[in-house]
């Protein structure tokens, strides 16, 4: 995972320890020794993260924070809070101005590390969305962010998965001014209630005797109703272990007993906000652009909106320098589908096959009906490796179930070809890189079909 990071501290020393760390991890580091140099420097350059001292001189942490969460140019990049100050009043007055973690010193490299990659994971999905709300703002769609807004102020909602009854109470007493809390001590019957109520947050507390609490979060994770839904662990003092593993399989977040009641409000709220965020943002594209730039029968994106959207996931991969793939399938002989079947026949395969390709890639990929059987997938931050895999991982998922047709109460075998290209070298331009995947895709038909084929570098 590379990404640029902003270290923000007085004392070279501190930044230099920071630096070396997050350089043995492949992070691009930028530093700043106060507050009016950070905002400067997240005005002019593109930063994922801010590893940010509160303790500086001009003026503090916490104002720094406020501006940047005020500000719609920075308010998206994740603000990690570093510093000595370790009482309970502090984490709470940070997260109230917006930072999204906080970190004490000594850093454990452990949690750091751990920290900065699951924020940064967070901040990709967020930065997709926001992305794809502003294509469709580019292309004459209005009031993308209209969607949803009337739930900012709602109660949260809240599942609490708990083993035990007097710390249900506890946090249930917490939570009460800010969430309505249910409260269960079953994780199978937790993971159905999450799959079939809105909550807006689940806290997990890993206090079971007999159960491991990460293989419920993992579950949450792997259910595409529970995917985007938020999750606190509550551990014990230097249970680190569980901590990097729990932030690896993608909770948000995560406290430490004893819990102080003001932190869990806190990270609480923070985690409710950036879920309603989110949401809003996915509602907005999904409600506003769906008849402008999706395909009726599909439900995938269509051409219109895959010509603007590449255009910037390219130039944004040229800037970041950042690689960027593309994928072009084609169903092969899908003429005789139609003949045979006819073009409801063929409707249904077509539709099948864009539920395939939407259960094969990962939630940052872009998959569109390119027309016809032609479809393209647009792949973010993705090797010529990585994309010839989740390309074979498509052809296996087509080729190997029948495609079952209702009207002609039949089971039909389908296979595909595919075409890859990616930007390294002299791809100058979408259209260049578009090119070489249809090329390689023509090249797939004529050798057999059924194949995954590369563009050349």
């Amino acid at each position: 995972m590379t990404a640029r990071i902003l270290v923000v501290d007085d004392i070279p020393a501190n930044v230099k320890l920071l630096e070396a760390r997050l350089l043995a991890e492949y992070f691009d580091v930028m530093t700043a020794a106060d507050g009016y140099t950070a905002l400067a420097i997240c005005e002019r350059n593109q930063v994922d993260l801010i590893l940010l001292d509160i303790m500086m001189p001009g003026i503090d942490g916490f104002e720094v924070c406020e501006r940047l969460k005020a500000s719609r140019k920075t308010a998206h990049i994740p603000v990690v809070m570093v510093t000595a100050l370790d009482q309970p009043a502090d984490r709470v007055r940070g997260l109230k101005a917006g930072a999204d973690d906080f970190l004490t010193k000594p850093v454990n490299d452990l949690q750091l590390i751990s920290r900065v990659k699951s924020l940064l994971r967070l901040k990709t999905l967020s930065d997709e969305l926001r992305i794809r709300a502003d294509t469709a703002h580019t292309m004459g769609i209005d009031d993308l962010m209209r969607a949803g807004e009337g739930r900012a102020d709602e109660t949260g909602q809240i599942l609490l998965v708990d083993g035990r009854a007097n710390s249900q109470e506890r946090i249930i007493k917490a939570l009460k001014p800010v969430a309505d809390v249910l409260a269960l001590s079953d994780p199978q019957a937790a993971l159905f209630e999450a799959a079939e109520s809105p909550f807006d947050l689940v806290i997990v507390n890993a206090n079971f005797d007999d159960y491991d609490p990460l293989r419920l979060c993992s579950q949450l994770r792997s259910l595409e109703r529970t995917r985007f839904l938020p999750i606190l662990i509550i551990t014990e003092q230097g249970a680190d272990e569980m901590v990097v593993r729990a932030l690896d399989l993608g909770v948000n977040d995560y406290i430490i007993r004893p819990v102080d009641p003001n932190e869990l409000v806190a990270r609480s709220l923070t985690q409710i906000r950036r879920k309603r965020c989110n949401d809003r943002l996915r509602a907005s594209v999904k409600q506003t652009i769906e008849l402008a730039v999706t395909d009726p029968l599909t439900g995938l994106y269509n051409r219109r909106y895959l010509d603007n959207h590449l255009n910037v996931l390219f130039n944004r991969s040229m800037a970041r320098g950042r690689p960027l793939s593309v994928l072009i399938t084609d169903i092969d002989r899908f003429k005789q589908v139609n003949d045979t079947y006819g073009h409801d026949g063929g409707d249904e395969v077509l539709r099948e096959f864009a539920n395939r390709v939407r259960s094969t890639i990962r939630g940052a990929d872009l998959a569109c009906r390119y027309g016809g059987e032609e479809f393209v997938v647009v792949m973010p931050d993705t090797s010529p490796e990585i994309a010839a895999a989740v390309a074979e991982r498509l052809r296996a998922a087509v080729e190997n179930a029948p495609f079952r047709l209702k009207h002609a109460g039949e089971a039909l075998n389908v296979t595909a070809s595919f075409g890859i290209a990616s930007r390294v070298g002299s791809v100058l331009t979408p259209d260049q890189l578009m090119k070489q995947a249809d090329l390689a895709l023509y090249e797939a038909k004529n050798t057999g079909r059924n194949r995954v084929v590369a563009a050349a570098a």
